[in-house]
């Protein structure tokens, strides 16, 4: 069985090479005395000492933009593909970012001051629209609050998935189901800008490496609090997760009430949606499939 450390230390031999393919020359530049004609074994073998002795801080930081994870992820996106239409994570580590996430996560607090500002003045404009008077007591501060409350309530565009995970991953010889149930998810419907919530279950199957139980959750917590969909929202989790450490599979189930189908349109109380995402062994094993379907029932 390959330790932790062996472990980091192939990954980063990869990705050694993937760099040299992209750049050849880039060994030169750091001050390497081996020349071009050394031999790739032996540049390999310098690699791997030092992988050795590199920080496991350093190692996270592929947490939330690795590239694709070939068979396990039921996506044929190029690796290449980081732009804001592919389903695979971004360079600044945010995951799956909107236009205006980047600036969010990088502005200062005068530039949030006058961010809240135009809100508060849309706020404003929106109360006259409706037919109330935005001068009255009840409403005076209530553009305020808005703009407070929303930026709250998507504060998953601020939150890196390097610093969610954090240093919670650790090497473990375990190769059974790891499930937690009945997370509490609270959303914004991307489409009516109203809530839905619901729960999520959380499993996967390790592959030498497990993730802090309490990660699981805050990982929906950051997908959940930026304007969603219940289907994309699903699969963000699932595919986090598998960037995150590379497990053998993971399953994801979330059922959710969706405020703009009970208080408005169709209005029907009651009704639940329910959606899924199966990575690796829980997509092309049946039998682990119907364990956890079976897990999450109890």
């Amino acid at each position: 069985m390959a330790s932790h450390v062996e472990l980091l230390s192939n990954g980063l031999r990869k990705l050694e090479l993937q760099q040299s393919e992209t750049n050849p020359r880039s060994n030169d530049q750091d001050g390497d005395p081996q020349s071009e004609n050394d031999p790739a074994p032996s540049r390999l073998a310098s690699s791997s000492a030092n992988a050795s002795r590199l920080s496991w801080s350093q190692a996270r930081e592929g947490y939330g933009f690795r590239p694709a994870s070939g068979i396990s992820t039921p996506l044929t996106v190029p690796s290449r593909a980081v732009d804001g239409s592919s389903l695979l994570p971004d360079p600044h580590g945010l995951g799956w970012p909107a236009k205006s996430t980047v600036s969010r996560l990088n502005e200062t607090t005068t530039d949030r001051a006058a961010r809240e500002k135009i809100m508060v003045s849309a706020v404003r404009t929106i109360l006259e629209c409706i037919g109330e008077d935005p001068n009255r007591e009840g409403l005076l501060k209530t553009p305020e609050r808005f703009a407070q409350a929303m930026m709250w309530m998507t504060r998953g565009y601020e939150e890196r998935l390097a610093d969610v995970i954090n240093d919670a991953v650790f090497a473990e010889d375990h190769d059974e189901m790891v499930l937690v149930r009945e997370i509490d998810i609270s959303s914004l419907c991307e489409h009516h800008l109203v809530p839905f919530t619901g729960k999520v279950a959380i499993a996967y199957i390790p592959n030498q490496l497990v993730l802090g139980l309490s990660k699981l959750a805050r990982i929906a917590e950051t997908f959940s609090r930026r304007l969603q969909v219940q289907e994309r929202l699903t699969k963000q989790i699932a595919i986090a997760v598998q960037e995150a450490i590379k497990p053998r599979g993971v399953a994801v189930v979330m059922e959710a009430t969706h405020m703009c189908m009970t208080m408005r349109g169709v209005q029907k109380p009651g009704s639940i949606t329910v959606t899924s995402c199966m990575l690796g062994c829980f997509r092309t094993q049946q039998k682990t499939r119907e364990e956890f379907l079976t897990l999450i029932k109890r």
